[in-house]
């Protein structure tokens, strides 16, 4: 299916109800076919209705036959040319966009709506850091159609349109992010801006394995990241991690506490997910940052 039939699709998916009944359990949202696999968003409910863990599983030969290339999405003709090659002048990422279940896309008390999980055969900057084979596992909160009108351009270590990098390096509300995650200019095409943990083990001296980002843009918060390595996942992994989490909100939800990796051996499926969801009240902004 091509990107913007997808993104359209999903928009759609999306429309509807505030609310709807699910029962408790575990459902199953959009799947795709990733490597010799397929990865599925899931949702689980508990026998009080509320969420509890959102998430991307992957199934038993999803880590094979992975792209070795650019899936050719947010190009630019950085040389002036005429041409977009892959390797040089294109985001190197493979993207997927995958609705979350109704179970919660359709509440208005879960700000989380769609996953983009994108595939980076090379990994990315920083180098020495992030240059490892990894997934972005991206739980937005922003519209589809906003986040992919983030084009990309000529400013920033990332190559996004120029007036778009402002946007996106538009100071948050101290309050809305942890002060461990620091804005290193990482605003990129059909996402938004980064904001990196510089306390993370990664850049101690400790090998890259799994990481949690702030996705911001224009002042808001509108995604929530996790990136795990592929050889991390291959080490079939269960594990949890506290999120560093800001002192105040800006929407009223359900927000996660902790994101989990792991690996069921009965099925063979990796996850990677967002779990112990706790309701939160809005509160105003603080002094932006």
């Amino acid at each position: 299916m091509n990107r913007p039939l997808t993104v359209a699709l999903a928009a759609a998916a999306l429309t509807g109800c505030a609310s709807i009944d699910h029962p408790a359990g575990r459902h199953a949202g959009w799947d795709a076919p990733i490597g010799h696999g397929t990865a599925t968003t899931y949702a689980e409910i508990d026998a009080d209705g509320q969420p509890v863990a959102i998430g991307v599983a992957l199934s038993a030969q999803s880590l094979d036959g992975l792209p070795a290339a650019s899936d050719m999405h947010h190009c630019i003709d950085r040389g002036r040319d005429g041409h977009a090659g892959a390797s040089t002048k294109c985001v190197q990422t493979v993207e997927h966009v995958l609705a979350l279940p109704d179970a919660v896309a359709r509440r208005s008390d879960m700000p989380f709506k769609w996953v983009l999980l994108n595939w980076n055969h090379r990994g990315h900057i920083p180098p020495g850091i992030y240059d490892l084979p990894h997934f972005d596992v991206h739980f937005e909160m922003a519209p589809v159609a906003e986040v992919f009108a983030i084009e990309a351009g000529a400013c920033g270590p990332e190559s996004v349109r120029c007036d778009q990098f402002a946007i996106g390096k538009k100071p948050v509300p101290a309050n809305y992010v942890h002060a461990d995650f620091k804005d290193v200019d990482a605003v990129v095409p059909a996402m938004g801006n980064h904001l990196i943990d510089l306390t993370g083990d990664e850049f101690q001296r400790h090998p890259f394995t799994r990481s949690f980002i702030y996705g911001v843009y224009d002042g808001r918060v509108i995604f929530y990241e996790q990136m795990v390595t592929r050889a991390y996942l291959l080490s079939r992994p269960d594990d949890c991690a506290p999120i560093k989490l800001p002192q105040a909100y800006a929407v009223a939800g359900y927000y996660p506490t902790l994101t989990c990796t792991r690996y069921d051996p009965r099925s063979g499926t990796y996850s990677i997910s967002m779990e112990k969801f706790v309701l939160r009240q809005a509160s105003a902004p603080a002094v932006a940052r």
